[in-house]
């Protein structure tokens, strides 16, 4: 599984406007089936690199390439297939209001034309896994911000997607909820998806022999290589 590149950036820059480089001479490369952490103070950009691997923010300078695709030249119009293999847990949850728990989670499935006798029972159990099998009917609006949370999670990874992306997970969750979560992103990373997570939760980090990148002054750096 491993030796195959999904996500390489090369000497990748990223400023907003005409101000200072946010990130800066970023060289790195995600291989197939690795699972890693990306930390770093808050506002070291974090979520700025995570946006760049969405296809959410193009790049100042370098060359970002994803699934074999050099984004430089990839067509806009070939941008949603290369997003549909990506699963994403965003700091603001993003859920739809209007759409209970069970519909929300469902969506990424109902979108590939996936018919609802065929994934009903997938949905259910990824709820119960994360707490919230006695919620399916509940619309967000009625739930807590941790609750939200996990419905966001059980959406970005019910499609198993080839990589997944998430932004502080855990960060509005107790202790052992986030342990069920990161053994979530486990379980999904031994099923073949390329997991990066970005957290400030040193216990995650620890409780895992995953890669650690950090980001200081607008730079990747390695802290810890994957542990066999």
């Amino acid at each position: 599984m491993f030796g195959r590149r999904m996500v390489r950036f090369e000497n990748v820059g990223m400023r907003y406007g005409p101000g200072p480089e946010v990130l800066r001479d970023l060289n790195f490369a995600l291989e197939a089936g690795s699972f890693t952490f990306l930390t770093g103070p808050s506002g070291a950009g974090k979520t700025t690199l995570l946006k760049l691997m969405l296809l959410a923010e193009p790049p100042s300078r370098g060359l970002i390439t994803l699934f074999g695709n050099d984004l430089a030249v990839t067509k806009k119009r070939d941008f949603p297939a290369i997003r549909r293999r990506i699963g994403v847990v965003f700091q603001d949850f993003r859920l739809l209001d209007h759409l209970s728990a069970f519909d929300n989670v469902a969506l990424p499935l109902r979108l590939a034309g996936k018919r609802a006798e065929d994934y009903a029972s997938d949905v259910i159990e990824l709820l119960t896994w994360v707490g919230l099998g006695d919620r399916l009917e509940a619309r967000p609006p009625t739930l807590s911000g941790g609750e939200q949370q996990r419905v966001a999670i059980a959406r970005a990874v019910v499609a198993r997607p080839d990589l997944l992306l998430a932004d502080e997970p855990t960060g509005n969750v107790d202790s052992d909820i986030a342990q069920r979560l990161i053994r979530l992103f486990a379980e999904l990373n031994r099923l073949g998806t390329t997991v990066m997570i970005a957290t400030h939760d040193r216990s995650l980090i620890e409780s895992t022999r995953a890669r650690e990148m950090r980001l200081v002054d607008g730079r990747v750096v390695e802290l810890r290589s994957a542990r066999a």
